[in-house]
Parts: C-alpha cells; structure tokens; sequence
C-alpha cells in the first residue's frame, strides 16, 4: 500500500509539471506569434513612411485625429504608380489597429478618389473598403507626433499641424505612441520613431 500510494504521487507530481511545462510553452508561443505580429505591423508601417510620394498636386501625409493617410510609391517603384495607405484604429470591442490601401493610381483623378475614400473608410468601413484592410493588432488606443523645429508636437494643434492645401510638406519625423491592451502577450505601452531619410539617413 505505500509503494501504491508514493507512486500515486509521483504521479501527480509528474503530471503537474508536464502540465506547468506545457503551460509555459503555450504562453511562450503566443507572445513569440504576437511579437512577429507586431513587428511585421511595424515593419509595413515603416515602409509605407520610407515610400512616401511627393508631388505638385498631391498631399503626401494627413492626420485628422482619426486615420493616417500616406501617399506612397508602389513596390515596384514609379513604374507600380502610386498608392494610398491608411491607417486607424477601430472602435469597438477589439479596437483593432488597421491599414488599408488604394489600388494602383494612374491619375490624378484616381489619387483624388481614393485619397477621399481612405478617410471615409477609417470613419465607416463599407464591405468593398474592408475588402482592402488588413488587422494588424488590438490596441487600446494610439497616438502620433510630428518633429518639427526641433520638437514633437501633436499635429492637430497649431505647432504640428500640416498647412492646408494641395501641397503639404511632410514633418521631419513621426513618433507612433501604442497602448497594448492587458489581456493580450504582449502588453503595455510602445513608442517607435520614424525619420526622414533626408533628415535621419535613412534611420528610424
């Protein structure tokens, strides 16, 4: 009966360490599969900064508080022609951090269209617009600052705002401010900075 009973619990034992083993090897998985994420989100919104198109007619960069739109060259390069890129978070229960993208623009016209549609995306998506974006994470909130003169600045206030106008010059640098919700691997608050090529070398 005690060999019975100490085997039993060696089991038990057992168990509960191939349990806790299994356990934290869930854990780690999830905050390596949300950490790719991320950087990915993080990566293709770098980028879509890093191709950011400039034009007599065309604004490059606009933030109204509610979505990021960027004017940008195609992978390719001039000869894909010109996107829009945009992006916002969704309110609602996940508060899903989102990009969406234009098809390619061959004219003026187009740029116009989609420039136009990319804010009444982020403001109500209709089915053919979902269809263009992609969710990256869950946030519980985001922000953004422009460097200008040598400081940051929230772009909606009189210091960081873009001129209006057709032709709006982009600021030297970004700051993207993200606040990851609790209940996801990876939480917390997250700051990245991007900066002009012309300005930073090429650096972010």
């Amino acid at each position: 009966m005690v060999a019975i009973t100490v085997m039993a619990l060696i089991a038990i034992l057992s168990w509960r360490g191939l349990d806790g083993m299994s356990r934290a090897q869930t854990q780690t998985q999830a905050r390596s599969d949300a950490i790719l994420v991320l950087q990915a989100g993080l990566a293709q919104w770098k980028a879509d900064l890093d191709a950011m198109a400039d034009g007599p007619q065309i604004s490059s960069l606009d933030w109204d508080g509610r979505v990021l739109r960027i004017t940008r060259r195609g992978s390719a390069g001039a000869a894909d022609g010109l996107r829009v890129a945009a992006w916002t978070r969704r309110t609602g229960a996940d508060g899903a951090w989102l990009r969406w993208q234009s098809p390619a623009l061959t004219t003026l016209g187009d740029w116009q269209t989609y420039w136009a549609q990319a804010q009444i995306w982020a403001q109500n998506a209709g089915d053919e617009d979902k269809k263009r974006e992609v969710s990256i994470l869950p946030l519980d909130e985001w922000q953004i600052f422009f460097f200008r003169g040598g400081a940051w600045s929230n772009p909606l206030s009189s210091d960081g705002a873009i001129a209006p106008g057709p032709k709006a010059a982009a600021p030297e640098g970004i700051r993207l401010v993200l606040t990851l919700p609790s209940t996801q691997p990876i939480s917390g608050r997250l700051s990245v900075d991007w900066v002009q090529a012309t300005v930073g070398g090429g650096k972010s």
